[in-house]
């Protein structure tokens, strides 16, 4: 599941209206002092003319706060360059406020979707233009996996630009307790599972897992289920099982759950025990990384989880990062994942120049410099990213050959959301996975319908 905390900013609006809207008169309110002993507060009219000459691209997304500003800082040189505003508008309720609006004939310019599932159903509806003859499609394939490319299409036709990445299949540690134990990286779920069994005998814990998400408790093993099912069934297999082209109780399902369950239902390897998994908050879970002595010695989350460690810790000395190690050799070590697409309503000269911008390193880079921010553009250069950690993520996700977003995202709601988070929480607590994966199936055949 994509974990995305959404603020929502009315003074930020406005101000980026008033920049980059255009040359209406705008109204101002001001204060006029009168001599005591009476004050009063008069509003006065007063036009104002503002930078941008050629109009504004509107654009709809669901980015808010800080998030919001650092997409406005990275659009900022294109409308210096060409004159052309941005007028953003931030909805919490996206889809279907996308949907009201193409039906209603008024979508926005350009909009910015949380998954390609949006992406595609607007696609079917025919409200997306096509891109492969507006941006530079060779250039394109250089500097995007075509993982990418194919999440961006449809139809055999590209409707998306990835702008935005988010890298999930990622572990955690703590570089100064792993020097410490003599303690080495693994690269293998073998090398791994070697480990984790040398934490225990040292008398540690090796994993740190929490699934506690009030309504959406389970959502966190949902991604390890995921990660495992490319490293061990591959990607084509991965589709069939998103799809619900093969069932749940496959054994290729099942497989990737038992592995999971290896290490997330086995009482010595995580903190608290199964107990702790089920109880504890997704975002408290790393925490006790940083303890002395380390409460735990790995978590394997998304890149976001840094939002959640203490304060005070600084990347590459109290904290680092390895990939998600392979598990059959012959699927290598693919990159699991959510992010961020642009996609087009309105064919106008002003939206195609704002692609075409966003389809370039720059306002990747603007981003990338001000953190919290990986690109899955290869273009980008890595001395934008603020530290030694981003650029690593950066390279995993950008490098990927086979990447996939993140199933459960994909899934129907009452699957991806509902029956698959209930049903992790029910393997962990100690349900036979059999009867866990028949129920999970069963409200799949409904859900799929």
């Amino acid at each position: 599941m994509s974990r995305r905390i959404v603020g929502f900013s009315l003074t930020a609006l406005t101000v980026i209206g008033l920049l980059l809207a255009g040359c209406a008169p705008q109204t101002v309110t001001v204060t006029v002092p009168v001599e005591k002993p009476v004050q009063v507060t008069v509003p006065v009219t007063v036009p104002v003319t503002v930078a941008a000459p050629k109009g504004a691209v509107t654009v709809l997304g669901v980015w808010g706060g800080s998030e919001f500003e650092a997409f406005a800082a990275a659009v900022e040189p294109f409308t210096k360059e060409t004159g052309i505003g941005m007028a953003f508008e931030t909805s919490r309720e996206q889809a279907t406020v996308l949907v009201t609006r193409v039906q209603a004939g008024n979508p926005p310019d350009i909009a910015i979707l949380p998954q390609p599932g949006l992406l595609v159903d607007l696609a079917k509806m025919g409200a997306l233009v096509p891109l492969e003859n507006i941006v530079d499609m060779d250039q394109l394939k250089k500097d995007y996996a075509q993982a990418w490319i194919d999440l961006g299409s449809y139809d055999g036709h590209l409707y998306g630009i990835w702008f935005k990445g988010a890298l999930k299949s990622l572990v955690w540690y703590n570089p100064k307790a792993f020097q410490e134990k003599g303690y080495t990286v693994p690269t293998t779920w073998d090398e791994m599972i070697a480990l984790s069994d040398r934490i225990v005998a040292d008398g540690g814990t090796p994993w740190c897992i929490g699934l506690e998400s009030g309504a959406a408790s389970g959502w966190p093993g949902t991604d390890w289920i995921e990660d495992i099912m490319l490293r061990t069934a591959g990607p084509e297999v991965y589709d069939q099982w998103v799809n619900h082209e093969i069932p749940w109780t496959d054994p290729a399902v099942k497989r990737a759950w038992e592995l999971f369950g290896q290490i997330a239902r086995n009482e010595k390897y995580v903190w608290g025990g199964t107990t702790g998994v089920l109880s504890t908050n997704f975002g408290d879970s790393p925490r006790p990384l940083f303890d002395t002595p380390p409460g735990c010695y790995m978590h394997r989350q998304a890149s976001f989880i840094t939002g959640f460690f203490p304060e005070g810790v600084k990347a590459g000395e109290d904290y680092d990062v390895f990939a998600f190690p392979s598990i059959d050799p012959q699927w290598g070590v693919p990159a699991l994942g959510a992010g961020d697409v642009v996609v087009m309503l309105n064919d106008t000269p002003e939206a195609r120049a704002f692609i075409k911008y966003l389809a370039t390193p720059t306002p990747h880079e603007i981003w990338a410099a001000r953190g919290g921010f990986i690109s899955p553009h290869r273009g980008v250069d890595l001395k934008a990213y603020p530290d030694d950690l981003t650029r690593k993520q950066a390279q995993i996700l950008a490098g990927a050959e086979v990447f996939r977003f993140d199933g459960s995202d994909l899934m129907p709601a009452a699957v991806g959301a509902g029956s698959f988070w209930t049903g992790v929480m029910d393997y962990v607590g100690g349900k036979d996975l059999d009867a866990v994966l028949q129920a999970i199936e069963a409200s799949a055949q409904d859900a799929y319908k």
